[in-house]
């Protein structure tokens, strides 16, 4: 690899962009390529992105070896609850790097969640400096609309792939109108996920962290869920 491209990568993933580098395997020719670019490529490219995928694939100048450098996948988990506890360890081992915010200091304590980045304070204090981007899942789970009305305003201005909400149809109403008071547009209401996780019959905390953990891996991979 010339040391210019992998500067450029090295760079690409100290700024959390996703990047690819494209190698023609019949004459070494190189270059880098990010998304939403064309290249010829077709939705590959943009498939390669969505899987994490690396691999060879045909194209009409020859064989192209596509090396994806996506950024590590992140999720804010907004409130320290209960759900939480399930849902951070199922992220974590699918290769999530988890940050917890929760302005309630009864709730976001070490005790309840060892060994993690735990944050006491509000989401507007907070989700500014995290650079939500394309990279990074927004789960709210407190159930306060103090909290998690303020957490999904900012989520849905950003790049976030996936914005999740918990409650119920009718609660989640509720928080449209008031998010729609605050300005937000009716299409950015309609990325948030609520009632969260699939629909799998969910019963108690571990198994609506599961159905939280498939949702959010469908919408990743681009799947229906």
């Amino acid at each position: 690899m010339r040391r210019d491209l992998a500067e450029a990568i090295v760079a690409a993933r100290a700024a959390r962009r996703p990047v690819a580098l494209l190698t023609w395997l019949a004459t070494g020719a190189q270059r880098l390529a990010a998304p939403g670019d064309d290249a010829g490529l077709g939705d590959v490219l943009a498939d390669a992105f969505r899987r994490d995928h690396s691999g060879t694939v045909e194209t009409p100048d020859g064989e192209l070896f596509i090396r994806v450098y996506n950024p590590p996948l992140r999720m804010i988990v907004i409130g320290a609850v209960h759900t939480a506890q399930y849902l951070v360890p199922l992220a974590k081992m699918g290769g999530y790097d988890v940050t917890i915010v929760d302005p309630r200091t009864a709730f976001a304590a070490d005790a309840r969640f060892p060994d993690m980045r735990l944050i006491a304070q509000w989401p507007d204090e907070v989700l500014p400096d995290l650079r939500l981007d394309a990279r990074t899942a927004v789960v709210a789970l407190t159930h306060d609309p103090k909290i998690d009305d303020v957490a999904l305003g900012l989520a849905l201005a950003s790049d976030a792939f996936y914005i999740g909400a918990l409650g119920s149809t009718r609660t989640h109403a509720k928080r449209r109108d008031r998010l729609r008071t605050q300005g937000v547009a009716e299409a950015a209401l309609g990325r948030i996920h609520a009632p969260i996780g699939l629909d799998i019959g969910a019963q108690g905390p571990a198994e609506i962290a599961l159905s939280i953990m498939g949702q959010v891996t469908a919408v990743l991979r681009g799947k229906a869920g």
